[in-house]
């Protein structure tokens, strides 16, 4: 299936794939650092192992930094 990850297309060959499962398949760092928008809405940690991902989905990873002044 075609999905878009952080605004560039990429194809998967697995058929029901969770975020979390997207998450590890994309060799994300620190898992637990990231929010995730999937199709415009965030998704709650909690979720991750059970919404699925389908097909045209558009899914965004977000690390939010601290600092600053």
């Amino acid at each position: 299936m075609e999905i878009k990850v952080n605004g560039e297309a990429k194809s998967v060959s697995e058929g029901a794939l969770t975020v979390a499962g997207l998450l590890k398949l994309c060799n994300v760092e620190m898992p637990e650092m990231v929010s995730v928008q999937l199709n415009g809405a965030f998704v709650d940690r909690n979720d991750f192992s059970s919404t699925f991902v389908k097909a045209d989905g558009e899914v965004d990873f977000l690390y939010f930094m601290g600092g600053g002044r």
